[in-house]
């Protein structure tokens, strides 16, 4: 227990009340030894007499009390030290700053994490360590102390400029407490990182100090009221060298950059002057901070070495438009505002002008005293490298915009989907009404085939979108890749090699296998088409686990088993400003009649609805590699076929009888297939609503033997109006229609049954199959 206490930083003895006490009786006590000796001689002069025996009585006496009262005291301070030396070993290791204080607020002991957060306070109060957080310390730690003392314990979470502070304080006995400070710092509280390295504080637009940092405490001691009691009542000018007010007393030379923050604040940054030369006798040349002094028409007077690295070699007189752009106005006006005072220190981020990169700066303009210009007024720019955040913001709006492509192409091809189903189903319909030999048969054909190629740009769209209807399943990835072989190679035709590595433990994956087949051959065909002048493709398959997360390409691939499918090609190359554009439909750097942009958003579609990942690497002159990441399976996992389900029992029925509840809200959709169902002998009652179906269904003794509805209509969707009907007839099988894929259902397919999906469009031939399958 005694070496636990050692963790603790002893600052000064405490005293208790009664420890007090006894230690002034203690004190006090000394007296009584001369009177003790004293009246032991009277007794011995005078054994024989009364004075004797009541000189022996008094001295017994008087020995007796001092022995007493050096006891008390002894105990007590023995007491008072197990006491401490418990709560040293609670709180020694804590990482929160935690204090032991007296009734007064003085500083008894503080654990090692307080002694490094605020230096070790012998004899300090606790007023003192606050200082630094708070500006009114005092009448925090007396509130607290009070209500401590009526209820044993209190807490407050106090704000403070860079987050909050909890203080909470438990009474330990009558005359001391035990304080804990935890200091929550809120993300992005000191976005330049230079807070705790940087001396810096921030004021109001009136000079009230609102926040100083560490750096600067150290120097300064506690925070000041306003920003004229550490620099003086002379106005801050950027790069000017002032005269700082030290703790201990005396004056430093420093020089200032002041940034304009949030809400009218002031952030000032204290940096250290350099030594005076005659060369340069303010330091300017050696500030940390890019920055320049301008002319009041915008002209570069002069630039020091920070802001010389970051801009390279610049002639003096040069314009700031001449090096910069993308302000969104001249330059020139800016400038003029800054001048007239009409704004100041507001930063801007900018472009360099510097030809083959992409570097973007945050400028701040201030004016200054010490110019050529009227009234001796120039200006400064303080400069910062703004490239990475420019970068992030564009990766933010790609993001946006690939989200808001995926969302129209889904809407786009819901609706090219119900368009095709009307276009190819009349069309089926006429065709019943022409012989294969009749003229104008081969034209209803050449309208049936170009219904189909649009039906596939649409599944490309829904690829694209995430929103095409998978049927996955575990595979072999090695025997996939060896059956696709064959139609690879007549793909890439004979000025090409296609080449294939394997490893023979490739761990199994669950996926759509046709969709993976797409995806692999537009990969290889798009390869094919960077070598005109012919070259290899190669196909390489790999077992990879990731031990911890990988960010790569803006995405972040979790940790664990995945097999690698790599397509490498030895071709042109993609060059570095399409590489983040390749994946967007219709983007392509194919001639018009070369392809339709499809076949790369395709694939990064069907990857991503697979759980998957699609990476691209290309190098000019050099080629392309194209990485497929999809999650393993354990080695030797299966499908496990699921028992068919029993369905309920059905009266007999011939095939083309039946009546059809038909929900549609697409009028040419509904005409085709309530002509398609009643030529095959069905009755069909149309509602062209949710709603409008109920109200046909409140008609008890009507029959119905199947519902067949569209899934997304205004107002009740399919699933809902069939979730009601349901519960009045609950044996109608039912068969969903829709644009999108079948994973619109997943939702509600619980609740609903057992139903069949018919995805649009859809021929004649599939409406009636599916229909005389369920009825039957």
């Amino acid at each position: 227990m005694i070496e636990a206490a050692r963790k603790f930083d002893p600052v000064s003895r405490p005293q208790r009340p009664v420890m007090r006490l006894a230690a002034s009786l203690s004190q006090r006590s000394l007296w009584l030894l001369p009177l003790a000796v004293l009246a032991s001689s009277i007794a011995l002069a005078h054994w024989d007499r009364p004075a004797g025996l009541i000189g022996a009585a008094v001295a017994c006496g008087l020995a007796g009390v001092f022995f007493v009262m050096r006891v008390i005291a002894g105990r007590q301070g023995l007491v008072l030290d197990q006491r401490l030396a418990q709560i040293a070993e609670l709180v020694a290791d804590d990482l929160t700053p935690s204090f032991v204080t007296d009734a007064g607020g003085r500083v008894l002991l503080q654990n090692r994490a307080a002694s490094e957060r605020y230096g070790l306070r012998r004899e300090d109060g606790l007023v003192i360590a606050l200082s630094e957080l708070l500006a009114s310390p005092a009448t925090v730690v007396q509130r607290l102390g009070a209500k401590a003392d009526r209820a044993g314990t209190a807490q407050e979470d106090i704000a403070i400029t860079r987050g909050r502070v909890r203080l909470s304080v438990r009474r330990i006995d009558d005359d001391s407490h035990l304080w804990r400070l935890e200091e929550r710092v809120t993300p992005g509280a000191d976005p330049r990182g230079t807070g705790d390295r940087l001396p810096m504080l921030a004021v109001s637009r009136s000079g009230t100090v609102l926040y100083m940092n560490e750096a600067l405490r150290r120097i300064t001691g506690p925070a000041p009221r306003s920003l004229s009691a550490l620099i003086g009542p002379a106005p801050v000018v950027s790069g000017a060298e002032r005269r700082l007010v030290l703790a201990e007393g005396g004056t430093l030379r420093v020089c200032l950059a002041e940034i304009e923050g949030a809400a009218g604040r002031r952030e000032i940054y204290v940096l250290p002057a350099p030594a005076r030369d005659e060369a340069d006798p303010t330091g300017f040349d050696t500030l940390p901070v890019a920055m320049l002094r301008l002319s009041v028409d915008g002209r570069i007077e002069r630039m020091n070495t920070a802001a010389r690295a970051m801009l390279g070699k610049v002639e003096p007189g040069t314009g700031l438009a001449q090096l910069l752009e993308g302000l969104g106005r001249p330059i020139s006006d800016w400038i003029e505002d800054t001048v007239g005072g009409r704004i100041d220190r507001r930063p801007e981020v900018l472009r360099l002008r510097r030809p083959g990169a992409e570097e973007f700066l945050q400028v701040t303009l201030c004016r200054a005293a010490g110019g050529s210009g009227e009234g001796g007024l120039s200006l400064i720019a303080i400069l910062a490298d703004a490239t990475q955040l420019k970068t992030l913001e564009a990766q933010i709006s790609q993001s946006q915009k690939m989200q808001a492509i995926g969302q129209l192409a889904g809407g786009v091809a819901h609706d090219f989907n119900n368009l095709l189903t009307a276009i190819g189903g009349h069309c089926d319909l006429l065709k019943l009404r022409h012989d294969r030999g009749d003229p104008d048969f081969a034209d209803l054909e050449q309208i049936s085939q170009n219904a189909n190629r649009a039906a596939a740009l649409v599944s490309q769209l829904l690829a694209f979108s995430r929103k095409q209807t998978l049927h996955p399943q575990v595979l072999d990835l090695r025997e996939l890749v060896v059956d696709l072989t064959h139609l690879l190679n007549r793909l890439v035709g004979e000025k090409v090699r296609l080449q294939l590595m394997q490893v023979p433990d490739l761990l199994p994956i669950r996926a759509d296998p046709r969709q993976l087949e797409q995806v692999i051959v537009n990969l290889v065909v798009n390869a094919r088409d960077a070598m005109p002048d012919g070259g290899t493709v190669r196909i390489e398959t790999a077992n990879t686990q990731l031990t911890q997360p990988v960010t790569r390409d803006r995405a972040e691939v979790p940790r664990g088993p995945y097999v690698v499918i790599r397509i490498i090609d030895s071709g042109t190359g993609i060059p570095p400003e399409h590489l983040s554009k390749i994946f967007e439909p219709f983007y392509t750097t194919k001639r018009g009649a070369e392809g339709t942009g499809l076949g790369l958003s395709t694939a990064y579609g069907i990857v991503k609805q697979s759980s998957g990942y699609l990476f691209v690497d290309s190098v000019m002159g050099q080629g392309s590699v194209f990485e497929i990441w999809l999650p393993a399976l354990p080695a030797g996992t299966r499908d496990i076929a699921e028992p068919a389900p029993i369905a309920p029992p059905r009266r007999a029925q011939r095939m083309g009888q039946g009546t059809v509840l038909l929900v549609e809200d697409e009028t040419p959709v509904r005409a085709f297939a309530s002509r398609a169902l009643r030529l095959k002998g069905y009755d069909v009652i149309e509602a062209d609503c949710g709603e409008a179906a109920l109200e046909i269904l409140a008609d008890r003794d009507l029959g119905i033997d199947l519902f067949v509805s569209d899934v997304i209509m205004p107002g009740l969707d399919g699933p809902a109006w069939v979730e009601r009907a349901l519960g009045a007839r609950p044996q109608v099988p039912v068969i969903f229609m829709s644009g999108y894929a079948e994973d619109a259902l997943e939702d509600r397919d619980a609740r609903i049954g057992s139903a069949a999906f018919l995805q649009k469009p859809f021929s004649l031939a599939d409406l009636t199959a599916i229909v005389e399958r369920e009825i039957a």
